[in-house]
């Protein structure tokens, strides 16, 4: 008995002890950066480290300036409408999917195409289409439509959201693929006695369908916070944060502060801030949901 414990007990280790290397990498590397981090932001280091210690000056200097606030408001209009734009694109073209077309397989593929590119290409090409000079603009205009403005990209009030559609047409074929494979989980059945009771499509989604895919949207709104939070790349190959500081965000004022202008300090206290909101921001989420399954547990 003693030797068939010891068999089970070792068969449940096993994953776990092969996981166990990577996991206590992953946690080092993270923890370790994060402190150091932590550390030089209470420095004065500039190119270099410093292991000197001067308190939140660094804090202090970083909510003095004003390009910091720009950051973050850009950042809350980028994401506000990233995500609310993704999650309904992504619904809707995965309902279009759904009703078992005949060319779903290209159509996945088409949608799907654009993830597959990096945001650096994404945003060189959505940079082309929207520049008024030869992109969507110039083509309306050479059809006849001479007074067709579309110069968003070029507007201190509306580059911002230039940067979103591109970041939108980019991920919404994930989140599609998300959507849909939640849709294909729902059972048949449930469809069946809506069309017996004479229910309108748009109620049974609004109504049954979408409660049911509240696992899968937490998920996905929590991969699209996480790119909304990183967000970089995308900027700096369509508009290097302008006109003027349009679109900057803390990513890049972060990188800015490291490379160009020799600040690692201030840098640093900028990405521990920017940590410190995800985590003001995430706590609560994964408070409630925890609450949620252990009162569902406990029914």
């Amino acid at each position: 008995m003693v030797i068939a414990y010891v068999r089970q007990l070792a068969r449940k280790l096993t994953p776990w002890s092969a996981l166990l290397p990577f996991v206590l990498v992953s946690l080092g590397c993270y923890l370790c950066a994060t402190l150091w981090t932590l550390r030089i932001s209470l420095s004065s280091s500039r190119s270099f480290p410093k292991y000197d210690f001067v308190g939140i000056s660094q804090y202090q200097r970083l909510f003095d300036n004003q390009r910091w606030f720009d950051s973050l408001e850009n950042l809350l209009l980028f994401g506000s409408t990233f995500i609310v734009a993704s999650l309904v694109t992504g619904f809707l073209l995965a309902v279009f999917i759904d009703q078992k077309i005949r060319t779903e397989s290209l159509l996945r593929t088409i949608f799907l195409y654009p993830y597959a590119m990096s945001f650096v290409a994404t945003g060189l090409v959505w940079q082309w289409i929207l520049d008024p000079e030869n992109g969507i603009q110039q083509s309306v205009r050479q059809f006849g439509w001479s007074d067709f403005v579309f110069d968003w990209i070029v507007r201190q009030d509306k580059a911002i959201y230039a940067v979103a559609l591109a970041a939108i047409w980019q991920i919404s074929g994930v989140v599609m693929a998300l959507m849909l494979a939640g849709l294909r989980s729902i059972d048949n059945e449930l469809w069946n006695a809506a069309r017996i009771d004479g229910i309108p499509t748009w109620r049974v989604y609004g109504s049954i369908i979408l409660p049911m895919l509240k696992p899968t949207i937490g998920t996905i709104f929590i991969l699209l916070l996480t790119s909304v939070v990183k967000v970089f790349d995308v900027v700096v190959s369509m508009t290097q944060g302008g006109p003027g500081t349009a679109t900057d965000v803390p990513a890049k004022f972060i990188m800015d502060h490291l490379f160009s202008r020799a600040n690692l300090a201030l840098a640093s206290a900028g990405a521990v801030t920017l940590l410190v909101f995800i985590f003001v921001f995430l706590v609560p989420i994964w408070y409630w949901r925890k609450a949620k399954n252990a009162r569902v547990t406990s029914l």
